[in-house]
């Protein structure tokens, strides 16, 4: 519906009705460690741990093409490209080719600027667009960069490469076994069509 590749999924996770079994807070990436080393090694260290290479932390890096950044849930602003609804590999066309600057002001609610108060985001000349610090040092980062500049450059390869890493991310979680005896359970089935290990 929005222009991605297909993602397979199979289900496999168990609900719970109160949260006691959920991971605790913290264990997904912050938009910001107060410096670019430290944004990049913190997305390495979260993401390695649940069994990505930097290939795919750039690959889901590129599901900021959809939605945008909302004050009164994460204090950020804005949408990462103009086509909030559609995928496409148009962020990291942004990333490379529009000129990123630190967010210094924002409209009021009578449409006049004020000081930005949030926490620190990157825009565009026009403020129409915004990206996080931890985008941002995907352009920085050598190893991630290099990534970033394949997937604008081929989108074709963007969605290959999310389609798996994606698939992979959703297998998270899931019972290797599938609980029902012989045969290849739900992980090993989506490894399987990913042709993963």
């Amino acid at each position: 519906m929005m222009g991605g590749p297909e993602i397979p999924f199979i289900f496999g996770r168990t609900d719970s009705t109160d949260g006691s079994t959920s991971p605790p807070d913290g264990r997904l990436p912050g938009a910001d460690l107060g410096s670019d080393p430290a944004t990049a090694q913190h997305l390495r260290d979260i993401f390695y741990r649940m069994g990505f290479d930097d290939k795919e932390i750039v690959a889901l890096s590129g599901a900021h093409a959809l939605g945008r950044c909302h004050e009164d849930a994460s204090g950020y602003w804005g949408p990462w490209t103009r086509a909030e609804s559609t995928f496409s590999n148009e962020y990291f066309r942004l990333l490379k080719e529009e000129s990123w600057t630190e967010k210094k002001a924002h409209k009021d609610a009578s449409g006049g600027k004020c000081p930005w108060g949030g926490p620190k985001q990157y825009e565009t000349k026009d403020g129409a667009l915004m990206m996080l610090p931890s985008d941002i040092v995907l352009t920085k980062d050598p190893k991630f960069d290099e990534w970033v500049v394949k997937y604008k450059d081929s989108e074709e390869l963007f969605f290959k490469d999310f389609a798996s890493a994606f698939g992979k991310l959703l297998a998270l979680g899931v019972p290797a076994s599938g609980g029902g005896g012989g045969g290849a359970g739900p992980l090993a089935q989506i490894k399987a069509i990913f042709g993963l290990k």
